[in-house]
């Protein structure tokens, strides 16, 4: 499992227990054990529902401006590409239609992110056909929707949850089925208040952070903004 893990990348999830028992043709308990030794070593980490996988530095965004995730990981000193999986223009799904005012028609693009050639996150972002029909495919894959729409915007609302991952996105990023993930809704608005862009944001729990700095928090046990789902 050490030589394994020599060439293996941050982040990579390795097999369930029962299938390096298999592997190894040992039993269950011996995997934990040699397992549990090498967490020790700093090798591998775990996480309920990640199971066991090489550790990794988050890729951190900070909840303070209208602003790339692509541009934090540039300023610390990480690679960031885009892998753009589909761009068309189609009708939008009832709850984008709701959001930007009842457009009949959307521009959809889809894309994988990555840091250092690792997925971290899989981006569906909606806009207005009127909007996004001078776009291309290789404009949404260099640029972010802020710098392309020629708009002057006032800023955005993001509202984050918890899910886990579905066949498709698990395989997009690497990990197993039905891991925890990190969903985030942002809905972007032009200086008249009109909504103009809206992203779906979902990332890998084991990989990923949002951090909200609170200069001036009231006293509080509970995080702020938290609020139930009913």
């Amino acid at each position: 499992m050490r030589t394994r893990l020599s060439d293996a990348a941050p982040g990579t999830v390795l097999p369930s227990e029962s299938e390096l028992s298999a592997e190894f043709q040992v039993s269950r308990v011996t995997v934990r054990r040699a397992l549990e030794i090498i967490r020790d070593e700093g090798l591998i980490n775990a996480r309920q529902g990640f199971g066991w996988f090489v550790p990794v530095e988050p890729v951190r965004q900070h909840l303070t401006r209208l602003g790339t995730i692509e541009d934090q990981l540039a300023d610390s000193g990480r690679n960031s590409a885009r892998r753009i999986e589909e761009f068309a223009f189609t009708a939008p799904p009832a709850h984008v239609a709701s959001i930007l005012c009842g457009v009949a028609d959307v521009l959809r693009v889809k894309r994988v992110n990555l840091a250092d050639g690792e997925p971290f996150a899989v981006v569906t972002v909606w806009c207005p056909g009127s909007l996004g029909r001078h776009l291309s495919r290789a404009d949404v894959e260099s640029r972010p929707f802020y710098e392309l729409l020629g708009l002057e915007l006032r800023g955005a609302t993001q509202t984050i949850g918890a899910d886990s991952a579905e066949p498709e996105v698990a395989a997009l990023l690497n990990v197993p089925v039905g891991s925890p993930l990190l969903r985030c809704l942002r809905v972007t608005t032009d200086i008249d208040g009109t909504p103009v862009l809206v992203s779906e944001h979902v990332f890998p729990a084991h990989r990923t952070e949002f951090v909200v700095d609170l200069p001036q928090a009231a006293p509080s046990m509970t995080p702020s903004g938290l609020r139930l789902v009913e």
